[in-house]
């Protein structure tokens, strides 16, 4: 019975020797490519699918539309409150044109006049009261009519005044501010107005349109997927034991099934932490079962290659 514990004990050592001597020197994965994500900005009925999925596309090409009139409305809405608003700012700077500065003096001229034949008639009334051939009354009616006359003409004169000392500095400030104000607004519509026309924003391939002709999209719904057109990245996990020897812009070997000789590509990123199992749960033996996902970007030359087909990369070891 002792030797066959002993014998035991010498299998277990032998099996964990032979575990920790082969530890993987390669990262498993597959092969992918950016993804651009295109969003709806606003709940309306897709009226264009100009191109159809597995296209690729160039920068500004139009991949769907959605329906424009109720945001050309709003455009024409805000042009027109631009214009008023520029008109406006015209016509303060340009001051009050000579007729009415005219009609204003003959308004001025009218009401001395009135005021002189007010005075007149109150003249008379006094005469007349002082050798008590009128009443009281009389006098008083006289005198209501000439301060009238008096006030006609002040405002007269003052608007006279209006009209010759030109626009005040402030009601032009706020006729540009306005102007600018309605600038905004038009900017802002025709803004919206182009975003109704979802472009692809690089030279990519047409991955996904999820929604077809006639549907209505929501604010913030992915309306199309692009993949990037260049050439995919490998996406592997790197084991805990070799985390250390790997950083950003490492060299490392691809094999790619289908492909006879290895691409060279370099590491772009490395994450920070690991997958699967948090650190602090792990014991010196489980800790070689974290992963570290990492980003190995691949040549130009191999650009032809399609996304999802699975990949080993060597990793360094001493």
């Amino acid at each position: 019975m002792k030797n066959s514990a002993l014998y035991l004990l010498l299998l277990c050592n032998l099996s964990l020797l032979a575990c920790s001597d082969s530890q993987p020197h390669q990262a498993l994965g597959t092969l992918e490519r950016d993804r651009i994500i295109l969003k709806a900005t606003a709940a309306e009925i897709i009226t264009q699918l100009p191109i159809a999925e597995g296209t690729q596309v160039a920068e500004g090409d139009l991949l769907l539309q959605l329906d424009d009139r109720r945001q050309h409305a709003l455009v024409a809405k805000a042009d027109a409150n631009l214009l008023s608003a520029q008109a406006n700012l015209t016509k303060l700077q340009n001051g009050n044109r000579n007729e009415d500065i005219a009609a204003a003096r003959s308004q001025v001229k009218g009401a001395e006049a009135q005021l002189l034949e007010a005075q007149k008639t109150f003249d008379r009334a006094q005469t007349l009261v002082t050798r008590k051939l009128a009443g009281a009354a009389e006098l008083d009616s006289a005198r209501a009519k000439r301060d009238s006359a008096q006030a006609n003409l002040d405002k007269a004169r003052e608007n006279l005044l209006l009209l010759t000392n030109g626009t005040r500095e402030e009601d032009l400030q706020q006729a540009e501010a306005q102007v600018a104000l309605a600038k905004a607004a038009l900017e802002l519509e025709q803004h919206n107005l182009s975003e109704l026309s979802v472009r692809a924003t690089r030279s990519a391939r047409l991955d996904h349109l999820p929604k077809h002709l006639g549907e209505r999209t929501q604010i913030g719904e992915a309306v199309a997927t692009l993949l990037d057109a260049g050439a995919p990245y490998a996406r592997i996990y790197v084991p805990e034991t070799h985390r250390l020897k790997i950083k950003a812009g490492d060299s490392l070997q691809i094999h790619i099934d289908g492909l006879a000789e290895a691409q060279t590509g370099k590491v772009r990123w490395i994450s920070q932490d690991p997958a699967f199992t948090p650190y602090f749960a792990l014991n010196s033996t489980d800790r070689a079962r974290l992963m570290y996902l990492a980003e190995v970007q691949l040549p130009d030359s191999a650009a032809d290659l399609p996304s999802g087909l699975p990949v080993q990369v060597d990793l360094p070891h001493d």
